[in-house]
């Protein structure tokens, strides 16, 4: 009997082992599980879009009507009655070919009466010729005559007059010849204007004359027919509002519509943009002529087309969507934000968006690229960037530097370099008003010149033309705050923002691709919280 209680004690002891692991693996459970909670809980209070990659359309729609390139009107220099038509609507014609006649009765008989008039004046001048002839033989006798003292000087000098009289009357007879063979060449001018001829090589498009119709020419011609001189060519005069104007430019791509043929899409580019304005209800409008390729004759004038001006297409650029810029914290989560964001920083210029020199080094790689630099010129160009990545690198440290040796807390980056520079900043700007804003971007300019004049110098005159916009379009960016959701916690970062299609837009600075940006708060997750407490 002794032998065996010690084995039942011994036996009875083993479960507890088993229950004591199992107890501890429920503990750290409900420990991992209540973390894991509180973390869920923290980031599931805002909703929020990743930012992305994709294209960026922006584009100006407006309406407008489809004509010809060249529309000729054919008028009637003359009046009288329409005897024949020879062409039709949509009759295809070419330059010289006839369209119309007119009776020429009228002026044929006034031809044969200029005709008559003009062989009574030539009958005239031969009679002024032969008097003429008599009146000089005579005159050249009484001069020999009067040599020989045999008649008197009166008889000489009224002799004389006799001749230059006949003369007179000789130069009548051949003005009066030509007046009257400029009358009939004009009649046969009228009479050749009796026959109506196409200017150009085109189509008609308007007929507005009947067989039989009388057309008077007075002040202005009467219009006979319209032709379209080219309808493989075609054009589109839109009407695109003075705000949007400034981003149209010659050369930009139009995609159109109309409504006979709905389910195709046409193509077409701006060629012209015309600075007279139309004022319309108070709205004021500027005319945009747009060129059409109508090679296969779908088109026809007259259409009314709805039209979209591409102005901006970026392709596979950083994005984030619209409503992450309407969404605004409350004041506290805003002063807690920045203080966690200066200590975490301990006013390395890091907070906020201290990636700015790296945006801005980003950029001015795509510039580059753009540009499309020989190996010289790439080289110039590596050269100029990496010294200004130097140059960034040394004033963030003397800037953190002096910040450490103030005592400054919380007070962001360097403004230069893309920091959030302290709190909430009006106007999306992340610090200053427009005039400190403008001086700043002068300095930018100032040091991007010096930076890369040796570059610059090594570029052609359209690429340094490209070159010195697209700097202008970086400084004059605009910029605005970004709230990302990073561990849970909110993170206000300065953003440069480009292109918008109204549901995205382009940005660049303190961010990439994958990022979680607020665009608002949870209702459920706040009312939770809010019953909590």
């Amino acid at each position: 009997m002794s032998t065996k209680k010690p084995q039942f004690r011994k036996s009875r002891s083993i479960p507890w082992i088993p229950l004591a692991v199992v107890a501890a693996i429920v503990l750290a459970g409900l420990g991992w599980w209540r973390f894991q909670k509180s973390a869920d809980a923290d980031g599931g209070a805002y909703r929020t879009q990743a930012i992305d990659r994709g294209d960026i359309r922006v584009s100006i729609s407006s309406t407008g009507t489809l004509s010809a390139i060249s529309t000729v009107t054919v008028g009637s220099q003359i009046s009288g009655q329409i005897t024949e038509i020879l062409v039709d609507f949509n009759d295809k014609v070419r330059k010289g070919d006839i369209l119309a006649r007119i009776d020429p009765s009228t002026y044929e008989a006034q031809i044969e009466q200029g005709n008559a008039q003009i062989a009574s004046a030539s009958a005239q001048l031969a009679q002024a010729q032969a008097t003429y002839a008599n009146a000089s033989k005579l005159y050249e006798r009484n001069v020999a005559l009067a040599k020989q003292q045999m008649i008197s000087k009166a008889d000489v000098d009224q002799t004389r007059m006799a001749m230059e009289q006949a003369r007179a009357q000789v130069n009548a007879a051949q003005a009066q010849i030509r007046q009257q063979t400029a009358s009939t060449r004009s009649t046969r001018v009228n009479l050749d204007r009796t026959v109506i001829r196409s200017p150009v090589d085109g189509v008609v498009l308007t007929r507005k004359i009947e067989p039989g119709q009388t057309v008077a020419a007075s002040m202005t011609a009467p219009e006979l027919f319209t032709i379209a001189e080219d309808l493989s060519k075609m054009k589109i005069q839109l009407l695109v509002d003075e705000s949007d104007i400034g981003q149209v430019k010659e050369g930009q791509n139009v995609s159109f519509t109309a409504d006979a043929f709905p389910n195709r899409q046409f193509k077409g580019m701006v060629q012209q943009v015309q600075m007279s304005s139309t004022t319309t209800n108070n709205v004021v409008t500027y005319p945009v002529i747009v060129t059409v390729d109508n090679s296969d004759g779908t088109l026809l004038p007259g259409l009314t087309v709805n039209a979209e001006i591409e102005v901006s297409n970026q392709p596979n650029v950083l994005r984030v969507a619209n409503a992450a810029f309407r969404y605004k914290p409350s004041d506290e989560a805003l002063a807690a934000m920045e203080k966690q964001q200066g200590q975490g920083n301990g006013g390395s210029g890091q907070a906020g968006g201290g990636r700015g020199g790296m945006s801005n080094t980003e950029d001015l790689a795509r510039i580059a690229t753009s540009l499309q630099l020989n190996p010289t010129q790439q080289a110039a160009f590596d050269t100029a960037l990496e010294q200004m990545k130097a140059r960034a690198e040394e004033m963030r440290k003397r800037f953190a530097e002096q910040q450490s040796a103030a005592g400054a807390q919380g007070q962001g980056g360097s403004r230069l370099f893309g920091g959030a520079g302290g709190g909430p900043r009006s106007g999306g700007q992340g610090g200053g008003n427009s005039a400190q804003m403008a001086q700043m971007r002068n300095r930018m300019r100032e040091r991007f010149q010096q930076q890369f004049g040796e570059f610059r110098a090594t570029l052609d005159q359209a690429q340094q033309t490209k070159w010195d916009a697209a700097i202008n379009d970086m400084l004059a960016a605009k910029r605005a705050p970004l709230y990302l959701l990073v561990d849970g916690k909110q993170k206000r970062v300065m953003v440069r923002v480009g292109s918008s299609d109204g549901s995205y837009t382009q940005v660049s600075g303190n961010i990439k691709e994958g990022d979680l940006a607020i665009t608002g708060q949870q209702a459920t997750g706040s009312a939770t919280k809010d019953e909590k407490k």
